[in-house]
């Protein structure tokens, strides 16, 4: 009896060696940490606006199809990217977790379910250069070596799984916390659908005087609630959106439209006896596609003669009005999903006030939109 309750005392005590270890190990940057995101926004996660700085050791980098550079907190925040948008697969770079120095992901060998935590995901991955390196960490936080395409398949089957868990952590701890701090120290006049990301929410929360001062951690929570329950609680009471479901992608840019309310867009096709459409995140979208809808791929219906009808987004009311009688502003320093924009208007009045305020070159109707002209956006 006594070797036995010896034994289970040693095998609690070397537990608890083995978490007090765990707890040791910082994925914060020990010195200035390199950020390779373009903006003020560039030191949160652009999916998840988590701290960089603060996750630094599992942090990812790559760019999208636009050429724009996203640097993550986590490899399963790079492959919701990967997922959402599509990114430059050749280009993938990932933190050294020993050198703290950027490496090729590819060539990198991942240390996957090790004892340290893991970043917005149950399993933790950690990457290093050299291999020695990951048996010398695997011999303390044990865990499995695995390549890049082995933990890549890991996070992006575990997506959905870590998603739920980390939903019921918002819902029960963080929305509540968020929304309390938003109440107590930020102005309650936040036009939410200003922003393409959370991260650039959290700029001009931090640095905007949007709200008083506070932690990372107090920042982060409202930062969610805004963006994840005050937002889509705003944009459900607009009468009149353009209707686009989850599923929905646009045909050129290959991003799913509902995540950019603000910036939605649709062609209808008569098919037969019904209308098909298609949602684009962005005027600029649409035009590549009304022009040339063979080019982003195999769409029959997809003539100019079907067209039915086209709807935009006037970026006032937010509210969809007919694409063809609409007034676009060309030119001016607001950016959408795909950086340049045509900014839509269902009036030309307003159309002229944003131009003016927003330093826009002219302002033009649906029959003088060139082909050309959209190109040179990009």
């Amino acid at each position: 009896m006594f070797k036995k309750t010896l034994f289970l005392y040693l095998g609690l005590l070397l537990l608890i060696s083995f978490n007090l270890e765990a707890k040791n190990f910082t994925k914060t940057s020990t010195s200035d940490p390199v950020l390779t995101q373009e903006g003020s926004q560039k030191h949160w996660c652009p999916v998840c606006g988590m701290s960089i700085k603060k996750y630094y050791k599992t942090s990812h980098s790559s760019s999208l199809q636009n050429e724009t550079k996203r640097q993550y907190c986590s490899i399963r925040c790079l492959a919701v990217d990967m997922k959402e948008y599509g990114i430059d697969t050749n280009n993938i770079k990932v933190i050294d977790a020993k050198s703290e120095k950027s490496i090729d992901a590819k060539k990198a060998f991942y240390l996957i379910g090790s004892r340290i935590k893991g970043t917005m995901s149950k399993v933790s991955k950690l990457a290093f250069k050299e291999k020695n390196d990951a048996i010398t960490f695997q011999k303390k936080y044990k865990g499995e070596i695995v390549s890049f395409d082995v933990a890549l398949q890991k996070a992006k089957q575990s997506l959905k799984s870590d998603t739920l868990m980390l939903q019921k952590k918002k819902e029960k701890k963080v929305y509540p916390k968020g929304k309390k701090l938003y109440e107590k120290k930020c102005t309650k006049n936040i036009d939410l659908s200003n922003y393409l990301e959370i991260n650039e929410l959290k700029v001009d929360l931090k640095n905007n005087k949007l709200c008083k001062p506070m932690k990372e951690k107090q920042l982060q929570s409202v930062a969610l609630y805004l963006w994840e329950v005050q937002r889509a609680k705003e944009l459900g009471e607009i009468v009149g959106k353009i209707e686009v479901t989850p599923e929905e992608k646009c045909p050129v840019c290959g991003m799913f439209t509902y995540k950019y309310p603000r910036w939605a867009a649709q062609i209808f096709y008569k098919d037969k006896n019904e209308d098909k459409h298609f949602s684009f995140d962005g005027v600029k979208d649409l035009m590549k596609f009304y022009f040339n809808s063979k080019k982003w791929g195999n769409y029959p219906i997809a003539k100019q003669e079907n067209i039915s009808k086209i709807l935009v987004t006037d970026y006032y009311s937010q509210k969809a009005i007919d694409g063809k009688t609409a007034f676009y502003v060309i030119g001016s320093d607001i950016y959408g999903p795909m950086g340049h924009e045509l900014i839509p208007f269902q009036n030309k009045e307003d159309a002229e006030i944003f131009k003016a305020d927003h330093y826009g070159k002219k302002v033009i109707n649906f029959n003088n939109i060139r082909e050309i002209d959209i190109y040179k956006l990009d």
